[in-house]
């Protein structure tokens, strides 16, 4: 695991700007540095030594050095590529993952990334063709930036580099805004900073003679199939076992995070490490702490856990918008900041269940058609003129619901955590930009309009919530301590057999993840498979109304740029009327906060 960051310019002095710009992210790898400068291009390399400590330092080259590579993540199946290679005729001079672009690039070109099982971004540069390729995994595990300066075309792992070079010119861009508040992340291709761009995952791009191409490698397609339950289960125990045993790979020693749900739990109970990581909160209901060291003693192995403080989690705030890049309103990122810091003290490695809710049907909302399906009985026309009238109401749990069950899918939908309307939205920004988050989920809709509406849901969830926000903050939250996070359950392998599971192995009336839970269940020694699953679960609803924490948030509701931004009345009212229990606002509270500290620390400090 490493940060990677280069550009292509005729700019001289590249090598000290090329340092300046890895230095940046030195977090991502602190174990070593590498650099590769020619007339056309600097690429540069943060290293976590995982995998063949001794050899593997990048940027790395092929046989006579015509090709150079910096690479971030890993590849789970480099051992059978290596072999394939091999019997091609190439020569390896490494023991390591990152060798096999090199060779697999000067083989299948462009076609390389489909060959690919891991997590990964890299970026090759061809010196004959005076061509730059990367890409970007299936499931946007790793991140991958990019923008154009003056003609030099930039890339990092993350958008810090870009502050380093010196031509970059930093510019909030509000056209982002609306959607942020929206979906609490940033859910397009755009970043807050004008002109930066995400690279999508499934996706690698050229630069070439001043020109960029972006190409797609990888479409999120489902076909369910009826079979037989028993026979699902296996496949998924065999698919998923194969996938842990793949990403305990590493030379150095692999811990994991252990929750109370099945995800993190059946992960553990396969891989078995010796040291797993739990966050807890000293209030009981928040707290998952207990369940995890009694799966932990349960399998004889280590658990060690952190249980945080109000005060620590108000303070790190602003630490944990830094290296986030963009402000990303999700509460879990602190505890997972927090879990990552104590893994860090023992490993370079950690497990973790990401990606199983999306995968496998894991959310209550994909059990609406079959728990309402009384409701939509009624004729579509009549619930349609149901939901506008109660979308002129104020917005509650009831509510809401008569207005979603009166809109298609395709209307309503924009994933498992909608915080503001876009009518909210209107009312609260100060100069509102029209936006529709109907237009920002279309293509993904477009793509699966012949599937059930589980199927939009999951393929929704997975393009937006699961890659812009958990992926997100599992990323930087991991490698800000200098750690390498790996997700077993967001692996190509796994998705071709989720992709076929029919309805019924994903929801029932009674449950979610119905057939991973079956799965789990062979090797899980406690009940944590039947378990809802919490994650690392926060107590930020009822903190927000203790007086110390709503002073802190009230100050920075009052400072210029929120005043400049925001409607000011109304957001200090959000927050007022959270605080006297008249409404649940803390979601739409703690969006507005981390925009405002993101911004400070950005733009003002």
């Amino acid at each position: 695991m490493c940060g990677i960051a280069g550009f292509v310019s005729k700019e001289k002095s590249k090598k000290k700007i090329i340092k300046k710009m890895c230095d940046k992210i030195k977090h991502r790898g602190p174990d070593g540095e590498g650099y590769y400068v020619d007339q056309n291009v600097a690429l540069g390399h943060r290293r976590l030594s995982i995998i063949d400590l001794s050899t593997g330092d990048q940027p790395m080259f092929n046989e006579d050095e015509s090709i150079v590579v910096v690479f971030n993540g890993e590849i789970y199946n480099y051992i059978e590529l290596k072999d394939e290679l091999k019997k091609l005729g190439h020569k390896f001079k490494t023991k390591s993952d990152t060798e096999v672009l090199v060779h697999g690039y000067e083989e299948y070109k462009k076609d390389l990334p489909k060959k690919l099982r891991g997590m990964f971004s890299f970026v090759i540069w061809d010196k004959q063709k005076k061509e730059l390729f990367g890409a970007r995994d299936h499931f946007g595990i790793k991140p991958m930036y990019y923008t154009i300066v003056d003609k030099d075309f930039l890339f990092a792992s993350e958008i810090k580099s870009f502050l380093e070079y010196p031509t970059f010119q930093k510019e909030l861009n509000k056209d982002v805004l609306g959607p942020y508040l929206s979906f609490n992340y940033v859910p397009t291709e755009e970043t807050f900073f004008k002109g930066v761009y995400r690279l999508n995952p499934g996706h690698s791009f050229t630069f070439k003679d001043g020109e960029m191409t972006i190409d797609k490698y990888f479409n999120l397609t489902f076909d369910p199939q009826d079979r037989e339950f028993n026979k699902i289960v296996e496949d998924i125990s065999k698919v998923i076992t194969d996938s842990v045993n793949r990403h305990m790979l590493s030379d150095v020693e692999v811990g994991s995070f252990l929750s109370s749900g099945i995800d993190s739990s059946y992960i553990v109970s396969l891989a078995k490490p010796n040291n797993t990581y739990t966050i807890g909160y000293d209030i009981d209901k928040y707290n998952e702490a207990d369940y995890a060291k009694d799966l932990a003693d349960k399998l004889g192995i280590k658990n060690k856990k952190k249980v945080i403080s109000k005060k620590e989690y108000m303070e790190i705030i602003p630490q944990i918008m830094y290296y986030m890049d963009e402000p990303l309103a999700d509460p879990s990122a602190v505890a997972l900041y927090f879990v990552s810091k104590l893994a860090s003290k023992d490993v370079k490695v950690v497990l973790s269940g990401e990606g199983a809710d999306e995968l496998f049907g894991g959310y209550n909302t994909y059990k609406e058609d079959v728990d309402y399906g009384f409701y939509n009985k009624i004729p579509f026309w009549i619930r349609r003129l149901i939901s506008k009238f109660c979308s002129l109401l104020p917005e509650h749990r009831g509510i809401n619901f008569l207005v979603r069950r009166g809109q298609t899918l395709e209307e309503s939908y924009i994933g498992v955590n909608k915080v503001f309307s876009e009518r909210e939205i209107n009312t609260l920004l100060n100069n509102p930009k029209k936006f529709h988050t109907a237009d920002i989920t279309k293509p993904i809709f477009e793509e699966q309009k012949n599937q059930d509406n589980i199927v939009k849901r999951q393929a929704i969830d997975i393009n937006f919530w699961l890659i812009k926000d958990i992926f997100q903050k599992a990323d930087r939250m991991t490698m800000a301590n200098s750690i390498e996070g790996r997700v077993p359950f967001t692996d190509i392998e796994v998705f071709n057999i989720a992709r076929t599971l029919p309805k019924n192995a994903k929801v029932t009336k009674e449950n979610t993840k119905v057939a991973l839970r079956e799965a789990a269940k062979k090797v899980i020694p406690n009940q944590s498979y039947k378990k809802k699953k919490l994650g690392f679960p926060v107590p930020l609803r009822e903190w927000i109304k203790d007086e110390d924490f709503y002073q802190q948030i009230k100050k920075a509701f009052n400072t210029n740029i929120s005043k400049e931004i925001f409607n000011n009345e109304k957001i200090i009212k959000l927050l007022d009327d959270h605080k006297n229990n008249k409404k649940d606002n803390y979601k739409k509270i703690w969006t507005i906060y981390c925009f405002i500290v993101w911004y400070e620390i950005y733009f003002e400090n």
